[in-house]
């Protein structure tokens, strides 16, 4: 039985009747995992393996992910990880986010600075991203088109195209990350997304004006080889908050966790070590 078949989900009950799962391990400084759109807890296989020597680590399904409930209400991700944390007695976390999880880990500190420790993030500066880039734009305009035609597999095809970057393909992946995630994108697909109108969650107002304010430690980590928009999104949030640093990882895209594991977590040992 492999570690990953090992882990107990666990979940805490929303109040409007949903759930959020979750895994746990470890002990010490609470660290909180949050993944990126599409995905579920198993985007962070490595460091649930690697970062609970030291801390407690808890990775989360966002609503709509994973083996968390598929949202059919108004709600806001960061308003279900404070309900999490206040569930699970935790003060104050650090919390570490790519993609989606990002944009989520920056709404908390901002609608709920007195839960947030730092912040660590990659693959977005907000939960609003802005794209200027040619290469993003026509994978988001084909995987929209994707999402109309109701083609559950080409949309599930779009989304991984964009993990390598706009210079790379998913041949220059290795094949057990591309697989993880077609995996969690197909159980996305299976289990979250209805035949009718998907429920999807309010915005957090105007968070690019409001991140100056924040005022705990901000380390970005850009994968140099992912899409120039997602980079910049990164660094500006760095560049913005008073705390805030950039730590580059070469050669990999929107998933540096993932495809440089090690080098990731020296990284991110180290800033939570501060």
């Amino acid at each position: 039985m492999t570690a990953e078949e090992q882990r107990t989900v666990q979940r805490v009950d929303l109040p409007d009747g949903g759930h959020l799962a979750y895994v746990e391990t470890g002990s010490g400084p609470p660290v909180v995992l949050l993944h990126g759109g599409v995905l579920d807890h198993r985007q962070w296989n490595p460091q649930l393996e690697s970062l609970p020597d030291g801390y407690r680590v808890i990775a989360v399904d966002a609503r709509g992910h994973g083996w968390s409930s598929t949202p059919v209400r108004s709600f806001r991700h960061c308003d279900d990880l404070a309900v999490l944390l206040e569930q699970l007695e935790i003060e104050r976390a650090a919390l570490i986010g790519i993609s989606m999880g990002a944009g989520t880990a920056v709404d908390v500190a901002l609608e709920y600075p007195q839960l947030v420790d730092r912040l660590i993030v990659s693959g977005t500066g907000t939960s609003d991203p802005t794209f200027t880039e040619p290469w993003i734009l026509g994978r988001l305009r084909e995987w929209n088109a994707a999402a109309e035609r109701r083609d559950k597999r080409g949309w599930i095809d779009v989304f991984l195209s964009m993990a390598p970057g706009p210079d790379r393909t998913l041949g220059d992946m290795d094949a057990d990350v591309v697989g993880l995630l077609r995996g969690m994108a197909e159980r996305t697909v299976e289990i979250h997304i209805p035949s009718g109108p998907t429920v999807l969650p309010v915005p957090v107002e105007n968070p690019w004006a409001r991140v100056s304010g924040i005022e705990v430690p901000v380390l970005a980590v850009p994968g140099m080889a992912d899409s120039s928009d997602h980079i910049r999104m990164a660094q500006e949030l760095a560049d913005l908050v008073d705390d805030g640093r950039v730590v580059q990882i070469d050669g990999v895209g929107h998933y540096p966790n993932l495809e440089e594991p090690r080098e990731f977590d020296v990284i991110i040992r180290t800033f939570l070590a501060r």
